[in-house]
């Protein structure tokens, strides 16, 4: 459990913010902080590529799937027989050709 004497004292040794423009840092620490950055960075960008792969996945599943259904509906779509059987029997009552 936690030392609760320890904690309200500002003495105590965390980690502090340290902002490089107004600190006076060294060289050292500079290179440390860039590839402290550098490195969590690297572990985002992995988490991001995956995301992102898997939202291309999805979404082309879902165009392929929009793509797919509309031929298949058109393709069972007999309107035009029908209108052109509707003419053919207005044609033949009326004796026009």
């Amino acid at each position: 459990m936690a030392d609760k004497s320890r904690q309200g004292d500002p003495e105590a040794k965390f980690a502090k913010r340290l902002d490089p423009a107004k600190d006076e840092l060294s060289k050292e620490q500079l290179q440390f902080i860039r590839n402290v950055e550098l490195a969590q960075w690297k572990k985002k960008t992995e988490k991001l590529r995956g995301r992102n792969i898997a939202t291309g996945l999805a979404i082309g599943a879902v165009v392929l799937g929009i793509y797919g259904y509309t031929f298949y509906s058109v393709s069972q779509e007999k309107i035009m027989d029908e209108v052109d059987e509707e003419a053919r029997a207005r044609a033949q009552k009326t004796g026009a050709k």
